[in-house]
């Protein structure tokens, strides 16, 4: 079975609006937490960009080595620049003048043309190490001889600081062998790697100064950089013939391993096409893998950006122990895996995807991360430790594996590996363990204010104190004291069946007597330890429709779901507060404090937009027409529009409350392509999970 790989294509007059193209970035990934990254005009416009951001402890420790590949071409004695670069003056030099297309399909493509010379470049990254190739071709019309330089620049920060050479310079010692140009860095110790396939090194060492990225000065962060460039590689091509090259980068915090990784790689032009052809493959058999998981569903390109989307996410990892194994990146550029990102997102990445051996792996490294039972709110990407401080990731955990088990029926993996933990969490919970957090005497979870998904502080103070009881965490608590009454029932743990049913079933009593608020026929978002409900439309509400177990009757969801549509709902998501709230900020932009202002009052998630279509078709029922309407109100308009702004072929963490609904945040955000996924497959298109029905009726 073959299918054809989705491509986005940018030519002719579109590349004159150089401006909005900056807007327009590119990612691929190489399944370590590493990346390469820029902008369709190949100019850096943010401190994560670049050729090669290189995991050192996958996926953490994230490091940009190699910002650009800058080229130039010599014509006689004229020189070409096809790059570009901007500083606080201006762009210069605007190579992009000469960028004749760029394509992404899969792996980004520039193809330049000058006086009968066409250059063209494409980028991908060898899956599973640290290492990125840019493919080369020159086709020279004219009768004489061209060169093509190739100047690598390089960093070697973390990705998110900024160098400045004066301050704190980095120090590199470059060695030439041949083809092959060994740089090893001083503060941060680390060994970069470039090998070409053809041509002659120089070694050339200068430095460009106060490089800008207009992004991170949009964002309030460090904004100017000092990158090195040790020298270039020149690449001879007759007049009237057609060349092939490659110019490889690998970097590590380990020499030895480096040059290890570099010597086992393909060293022709030839051989290197061959891996880049592995590695289309292998993406076209994860798009093959889901068609053929998915029966019934007809490709299209929005949906194969979708599916390649959700590979992008799924890294290896070191959980506790040490013990290798998988995790989910929360979103690209700048965020860890985070607990509650992973366990969210888990279902659209690896179950509707039939990616269940990574599904299994990534609950191993969780568990191995628990303590006493509690899954972290996210993993250090410096430090690679666990940080713990939130109430919902473990209860996403116990939701995550109730869905792989309506996918797999496989209850032996779970009893063997996760059981014990989500037991260990519910007495910890009820014996006041764990910090900022216990189980009140009505059944339902007391929590601290920043324990929840909207947690950001502005001078020392929560923007949205949720301090008491969310709503979303007792709803997702319900569903799992059910869930967890399912597993007691199917181990034949009687007694403990019997304790989770008469904790569910109070929480139930104590939710519907607390939260409901008759004035606006919703739910309150939050209830203090006093009783006194919050009346703020947010959407944490749809979470008590959405579930499997929900903890509302039917005419409760229904009226849920017309206020939250009503108040909430945009094309592309929901927003995190009603616009006629006065605390509600349309536009999420300007300095960090702003943002965060922002953050959670107003501005719109499109993760969310899975529940809400979720929720929508449990209400409405799940007819031809109903569905049909879902797909276009709901899912369409992110699907075939979002994907083909900011972040290429994914879908960005959040946009703007306000119209137009501008991109922001990160460009490509696990949860944000999971959750519409998910809710496009299981209830859109209906096809549900196998074993849902025989899971279920363990409970009767």
């Amino acid at each position: 079975m073959f299918r054809l790989t989705p491509r986005i294509r940018i030519a002719g007059g579109e590349l004159s609006k150089a401006e909005g193209l900056l807007e327009k970035e590119w990612l691929i990934t190489n399944g370590l937490g590493g990346y390469a990254s820029s902008t369709v005009l190949g100019v850096n416009t943010r401190k994560y960009h670049g050729m090669l951001v290189a995991a050192f402890n996958p996926p953490r420790k994230r490091f940009v080595c190699i910002t650009k590949f800058d080229e130039e071409l010599r014509l006689g004695n004229m020189f070409y620049p096809l790059y570009a670069n901007e500083f606080q003056g201006g762009i210069f030099p605007r190579g992009f003048q000469f960028l004749e297309e760029f394509l992404l399909s899969p792996f980004p493509k520039y193809v330049y043309a000058i006086q009968k010379v066409k250059v063209s470049k494409t980028v991908f990254m060898s899956y599973g190490k640290n290492v990125t190739i840019a493919l080369y071709t020159v086709e020279n019309g004219n009768p004489s001889d061209v060169e093509l330089h190739v100047f690598p620049i390089l960093a070697c920060r973390h990705f998110h600081a900024v160098v400045d050479r004066w301050q704190n310079p980095p120090r590199f010692i470059q060695k030439t062998q041949g083809k092959r140009v060994k740089i090893n860095v001083e503060a941060p110790t680390a060994t970069v790697i470039l090998e070409s396939t053809h041509g002659a090194y120089h070694e050339t060492e200068r430095w460009l100064e106060k490089i800008y990225f207009r992004e991170e000065r949009a964002r309030g962060e460090s904004f100017l950089d000092d990158w090195f460039q040790p020298g270039f590689f020149a690449f001879k091509v007759e007049g009237k013939t057609r060349e092939k090259f490659a110019l490889m980068a690998a970097a590590g915090e380990s020499e030895a391993a480096v040059e290890e990784t570099v010597d086992n790689m393909p060293a022709t032009a030839y051989d290197i096409e061959g891996l880049y052809e592995a590695e289309v493959k292998r993406l076209e058999r994860i798009l093959e893998r889901f068609y053929v998981e998915r029966g019934g569903i007809e490709a299209n390109d929005w949906l194969n950006w979708i599916v390649l989307a959700s590979d992008t996410f799924i890294v290896q990892a070191l959980g506790g122990g040490g013990k290798a194994g998988k995790s989910v990146v929360a979103g690209y550029h700048w965020f860890e895996d985070w607990g509650r990102d992973t366990f969210i997102a888990l279902p659209g990445l690896t179950l509707v995807t039939g990616r269940f051996e990574d599904a299994r792996q990534i609950f191993l490294t969780f568990v191995g991360h628990d303590a006493a039972g509690l899954v972290p709110n996210f993993v250090s990407d410096w430090s690679s430790q666990p940080v713990y401080g939130c109430v919902d990731a473990t209860l996403w955990f116990v939701n995550a594996v109730l869905q792989y088990l309506k996918y797999t029926g496989d209850f032996a993996f779970v009893q063997a590996n996760l059981w014990e933990s989500m037991k260990t969490f519910v007495e910890n919970l009820a014996k006041g363990v764990y910090a900022d957090m216990r189980l009140d005497d009505d059944g339902l979870i007391l929590h601290g204010p920043r324990m929840t998904w909207m947690d950001t502080v502005v001078d020392g103070k929560p923007t949205t104190p949720r301090e008491g009881k969310a709503v979303e965490v007792q709803a997702l608590w319900y569903n799992a004291l059910k869930t967890l009454e399912l597993l007691a029932k199917k181990f034949k743990e009687t007694s403990i069946a019997e304790e989770f049913a008469l904790l569910a079933e109070k929480a139930r009593v104590s939710f519907n007597e607390k939260f409901w608020n008759p004035a606006k026929n919703c739910l309150f978002d939050v209830v203090d330890k006093h009783g006194v409900g919050d009346p703020s439309v947010r959407p944490n509400q749809i979470l008590a429709v959405s579930l499997d177990f929900t903890v509302l009757d039917r005419a409760k969801a229904k009226k849920v779901l017309e206020v939250v549509r009503r108040e909430l709902l945009t094309p592309y998501g929901l927003r995190t507060l009603a616009k006629g709230d006065p605390r509600y900020l349309g536009v999420y932009q300007g300095d960090r404090r702003s943002r965060d202002l922002a953050y959670h009052n107003g501005t719109v998630w499109p993760w969310l937009i899975g529940p809400f279509t979720t929720a929508y078709l449990k209400v409405e029922g799940y007819g031809d027409y109903t569905r049909e309407y879902a797909f276009k109100n709901f899912l369409a308009p992110l699907f075939t529009e979002k994907l083909f702004e900011a972040g290429l072929g994914s879908i960005s963490e959040i946009f703007d409350g306000d119209p137009p609904h501008k991109p922001r945040g990160c460009i490509a955000q696990a949860w944000s392509v999971a959750e519409p996924f998910r809710a496009y497959v299981e209830d859109v298109m209906l096809l549900r999970p196998k074993c849902e029905r025989e899971v279920l009726a363990v409970l009767g």
